[in-house]
């Protein structure tokens, strides 16, 4: 169901607390009453995690995050009232307790899904949630999976609806994720209910609505928007339905290619106004087969996407609000990104962050929270968890008109054949086949991609579907490469361990590229015997002729400065080959948006919000327009399609990460 922000001005309240927390050990505490008069209550912020509570009081320190997944987190806050009332939890990570006036209402064991429950409250009434240790959960036993991936540890994380960052060293600092990350919210009366899909054809948008509101039968029901308004039908009592058609509607864009323009809705029943938001009038379709690599086309025309994997921007409170969000987004806009995707390795977004990409026109590709693991898609408690958390999301997005992409996960199909699996038992199942139709049945406007990558006879084909390209990059290829591969659409590219501009490294005191420190913020594969410095100074060497090991040791400024343009040179050449006339590219997400540490990592962005080299160097390539000399001769016609299906049969060499 759709979001209903406000009734007669009226929106969901937040308990606002004061909240406390306590860390306890594991087990310490079996109730709450075994917590009072505990030593070691402090003031906690709802949102937010145990770690920027501990953070706040001097308890916990980013730079060496001490470990919280090992204790019990107790929060508790008052919570009067004088009556039944309905409370929603948006996300607690992980294995959570609700415990009202000392009665414990609910267990919850999925930090992606949102809970609901009700209680009676008094003018006494006090709310505790206990977080029960998620390591002594992950060290139970469980069912072993058909593989064990490098990228996160343990190998219990597949039966656990939790992220895995702070689970993947060299990809993510260590940070243990535990709380409330999400608001708690209280509403009284019955439940209302909104059911809302925008649609466009040719210049006509059409809306359709269900809206349900209990007490409100037999009444009259009237839907606003875009200066129209039409009578709804009562079709049971309660439940009003109705189609709104908007000739001549302002349609929404990716802001590369026009305006994002939104139209708020209103409803009026009985007496009673309910706020609805935004909606945006957009067509999506695809324009080619998937086979043939995805290409997506926005009211009819095609786009190019590019853009990054997004990374979250508060990565000790996993903050959700839009001061936070805006600056990231802010410079996703002006670098000319019109796609960020939001990857299977971290968490599903809060709705601010939905709000503006909508408003700032950036398409958004979602994950499911699935990565490399093989999932227990078998286990009838796991398969429900995660269907609800799949609805929970799209209806809390069903008028966002920047989603455009649910992916059923990150790099399990490509994990499984890179084992020698065979395809029957890695393809398919509950991406391939579960996956569009519970998509379909609350979205059908939105393109389903079954992983990333995916496409063609082996998952890493890049030719086909989507592909993770590391040819220029991870493989060390030419700029040449970029071409000859014949990429249909990157959704994962060009990850190199970007130099942050000289202020960033001051701030972190990180201006030594000789300092053990220095080592420690830069990404790496688990188990590998190189990094992605390796990487940048492979592309130093080729293209500036320099030696980094001796540029590192006597000339560190020169070094750094070669090792930014080196970066630059690489995106900017990339993307002009996939950007050019003739090219089967259609999209190209690089790895990715910003830091998660400070140092040489990922990001185009660096970890204190500063662009580096790279940024602007995408903010060149991404331009509306760019034209780009080419020799006489070099725009080769594509190979023969006989050609291309036997790189797809035969794929890339195994790529050297997870």
């Amino acid at each position: 169901m759709a979001r209903i922000r406000a009734i007669d001005g009226a929106a969901p309240r937040v308990v606002d607390g004061p909240w406390q927390l306590l860390a306890t050990q594991a087990g310490a505490c079996a109730t709450p009453a075994d917590c009072d008069g505990r030593d070691g209550w402090i003031p906690a912020a709802v949102p937010g995690t145990a770690a920027l509570a501990l953070r706040e009081a001097g308890l916990w320190r980013e730079a060496q995050p001490a470990p919280i997944h090992d204790q019990d987190i107790w929060y508790r806050a008052p919570i009067s009232g004088s009556g039944r009332e309905r409370l929603t939890f948006e996300g607690l990570a992980t294995n959570a307790e609700i415990w009202i006036d000392g009665d414990k209402i609910l267990a919850t064991d999925s930090m992606f899904r949102p809970y609901t429950v009700e209680a009676d409250l008094t003018e006494t009434s006090e709310l505790v949630l206990c977080f029960r240790s998620l390591a002594a959960s992950l060290a139970r036993p469980h069912k072993r999976g058909r593989w064990r991936p490098r990228l996160a540890t343990p190998g219990s994380l597949r039966n656990a609806r939790t992220t895995l960052l702070g689970f993947m060293p060299g990809w993510s600092p260590v940070i243990d994720h535990v709380g409330p990350f999400r608001p708690v919210t209280r509403q009284t009366g019955a439940p209302c209910e909104a059911d809302l899909r925008a649609s466009l054809d040719g210049d006509v948008g059409t809306l359709a609505a269900r809206l349900r509101l209990p007490g409100s039968e037999g009444g009259k029901a009237v839907l606003r928007c875009g200066g129209c308004e039409t009578i709804l039908t009562e079709e049971t009592p309660g439940l009003f339905v109705g189609e709104l058609t908007l000739p001549g509607i302002a349609p929404w864009w990716p802001h590369t290619h026009g305006m994002p323009v939104l139209h708020a809705v209103e409803a009026e029943i009985g007496g009673q106004r309910l706020l609805l938001g935004r909606v945006g009038f957009r067509s999506l379709a695809m324009t080619r087969p998937f086979e043939q690599g995805l290409s997506l086309a926005i009211n009819g025309v095609p786009v190019f996407c590019r853009g990054a994997i997004w990374t979250p921007a508060d990565l000790v409170g996993l903050s959700g609000e839009s001061k936070t969000l805006r600056p990231m987004l802010d410079l996703a806009r002006e670098a000319g990104v019109n796609m960020l995707r939001v990857p299977g390795i971290t968490l599903y977004e809060a709705d601010a962050f939905h709000d503006l990409c909508d408003e700032y026109g950036i398409l958004v590709w979602q994950d499911l929270m699935l990565a490399n693991f093989d999932y227990p898609h078998d286990d009838p408690a796991f398969r429900d968890n995660l269907a609800a958390e799949i609805a929970a999301f799209i209806d809390r997005t069903q008028t966002s008109p920047s989603l455009c992409v649910i992916c059923g996960g990150s790099e399990v199909w490509q994990q499984a054949s890179m084992l020698g699996l065979p395809r029957e038992t890695w393809s398919g199942g509950f991406p391939g086949e579960t996956l569009p139709g519970l998509v379909a049945d609350k979205r059908s406007d939105l393109i389903v991609v079954p992983n990333s990558p995916s496409g063609g006879d082996l998952p890493f084909s890049v030719s086909a579907g989507v592909a993770h390209y590391f040819g220029v990059g991870a493989y060390l290829r030419p700029f040449e490469d970029a071409r000859r591969a014949e990429v249909g659409f990157a959704s994962e590219c060009l990850a190199y361990a970007n130099v942050p501009e000289p202020e960033s490294l001051r701030r972190a005191d990180l201006t030594d590229p000789t300092d053990p420190r220095w080592a420690a913020g830069v990404p790496r594969d688990r188990g590998a015997d190189w990094d992605f410095e390796t990487v940048r100074d492979h592309y130093v060497a080729t293209l500036y002729g320099a030696d980094p090991d001796r540029l590192r040791r006597e000339d560190p400024e020169r070094y750094l400065a070669l090792g930014r343009a080196a970066v630059a040179e690489c995106m900017e050449a990339t993307f002009a080959e996939w950007r050019r006339a003739r090219s089967p590219t259609m999209g190209g997400l690089v790895l990715s948006w910003r830091d998660l540490a400070p140092g040489a990592g990922w990001g185009v962005v660096a970890h204190d919000g500063l662009p580096k080299s790279a940024w602007y160097a995408l903010k060149r390539a991404f331009r509306p327009v760019r034209a780009r000399p080419v020799r006489r001769g070099a725009e080769r016609a594509p190979r023969p399609s006989h050609q291309r299906n036997r790189r797809a049969c035969r794929g890339d060499p195994a790529p050297r990460f997870p």
